[in-house]
């Protein structure tokens, strides 16, 4: 789930570097800037982070207060990162009716430049709840195994 994550991610990114590239030599002078790169870098951005919202909170990359947690005495941080996980997978659960209305929502409508149905484009508020709510209960599951995520630079080895 992780790898699969981290390629999306990357794919999103790739599609963003690009799309930045024809904008900068565009409006460089060697030809004219396409309008539709604008709109494509927003939607690689919104993607980007849809799917790496999960890794970030599994590997603690997100903006985390562990500071606060790891001072604490005995179990406490334990407890602590358990409650977090759960509200985080609650929310999740909460939001992913919304924002499925969001995403039909989305198909009465087309992008300007790209003329894409928005629908394809407001999904990526349902991938980042997918995926925020699959790495939550993965770490809720983790915590109550008594296991703790990969460290950073292990993972950076799977890759």
């Amino acid at each position: 789930m992780t790898r699969l994550a981290r390629i999306l991610v990357g794919l999103a990114f790739s599609i963003l570097i690009i799309t930045v590239t024809i904008q900068v030599l565009g409006r460089s002078g060697l030809f004219d800037s396409p309008v539709w790169t604008e709109e494509l870098t927003r939607f690689a951005l919104l993607y980007m982070t849809a799917f790496g919202v999960g890794v970030s909170y599994l590997t603690g990359d997100l903006v985390n207060v562990d500071i606060v947690c790891d001072s604490l005495p005995g179990r406490i941080p334990w407890l602590l990162k358990l409650l977090s996980a759960i509200i985080i997978a609650a929310l999740s659960v909460a939001l992913l009716e919304p924002a499925w209305r969001f995403t039909k929502i989305g198909a009465l409508q087309t992008s300007p430049a790209l003329g894409w149905q928005m629908n394809y484009v407001h999904a990526s508020v349902l991938c980042l709840l997918g995926f925020l709510l699959l790495f939550a209960l993965s770490r809720i599951g983790s915590l109550l195994l008594d296991l703790s995520p990969a460290s950073k630079t292990e993972e950076l080895k799977v890759l």
